[in-house]
Order: C-alpha cells, then sequence, then structure tokens
C-alpha cells in the first residue's frame, strides 16, 4: 500500500507503484483539474504542489509521493474563492483555459514564498508554465492583484 495525502485528504492505494501522480490524480481519484499537457514536465499543465513545492505531476510516480502532500487546483479553495482564482477571473486571464490551474498552481507557490514579487520576478518564476493563448500579460496582472489582495 502507498500512502500520501491529497488536498489534506489521507490515501491509501494498491494502485501500481509506477503509476504517474498526473494519471493517478486525473483516472483515479476523479480530481480532473490537474491537466495532462506535454507529459515532458515542459509545459506546466499539470503543476501540482508536493509538501508545498511546485512540481510536474506528470513526471512523479505515486510511490515517490509515499507520506508526502500534494494539493492541486481542487485543494486551492471549495469554491473559487482563492484570490488568485478571483484575479484570474477579474483580469480575464482564461482564454482556452487548459493551462490555467497548472498557471495557477504556480503561481501560488511563488506569491508563498514570496508575497509581493516585481514584475520581473513574476515573469522569471511564471516561464515555466506555457500558454498557448499567450495570456502572459493578464497573467502577470492577476498575479500582481492577488499579491496585493493578500497582502491587504
Amino acid at each position: 500500500m502507498i500512502s500520501f495525502k491529497i488536498n489534506g485528504k489521507t490515501i491509501e492505494t494498491d494502485a501500481d507503484p509506477d503509476t504517474l501522480l498526473l494519471v493517478y490524480l486525473r483516472e483515479i481519484a476523479g480530481l480532473t483539474g490537474t491537466k495532462y499537457g506535454c507529459g515532458a514536465a515542459m509545459c506546466g499543465a499539470c503543476m501540482v504542489h508536493l509538501d508545498g513545492q511546485p512540481m510536474f505531476s506528470c513526471q512523479l510516480s505515486i510511490s515517490a509521493v509515499q507520506g508526502r502532500n500534494i494539493k492541486t487546483i481542487e485543494g486551492m479553495s471549495e469554491n473559487g474563492e482563492h484570490p488568485l482564482q478571483k484575479a484570474w477571473v477579474e483580469e480575464q486571464v482564461p482564454q482556452c483555459g487548459y493551462c490555467q490551474s497548472g498557471q495557477i498552481m504556480r503561481a501560488a507557490a511563488l506569491l508563498e514564498s514570496n508575497p509581493s514579487p516585481t514584475e520581473e520576478e513574476i515573469k522569471s518564476w511564471m516561464n515555466t508554465n506555457l500558454c498557448r493563448c499567450s495570456t502572459y500579460n493578464r497573467i502577470v496582472k492577476a498575479v500582481q492583484r492577488a499579491s496585493r489582495e493578500m497582502s491587504s
């Protein structure tokens, strides 16, 4: 049995230890907010937090997360009220929406470690996540808005 936490809930599974965390989240746990993009840790659509750090879930087996804590986009808030989720809507970031959960998870990790990042720090931090719709300027504005909201 492999045991870990997803969004605060303890999971025990006898799934194949080589099952990718992304596959486990989507197909077994039913948490479809985390997306499959490239499968090669190059786009960020599969971003989750592992013990508070942003990680590509397409590159982790469930055996690698034994005893650890995973947070997915579903764990940000029950009703979309996290300041980043609200800022994403207010700044009209999503177009196709596919990359957005990974973008938000990456941005959340930034704001955890740096509550008041500069524009350049945001751009540098977020460069691991691709957006095919090129809403990068809106993403920066949303992170800035959430930063202000979270610090007030």
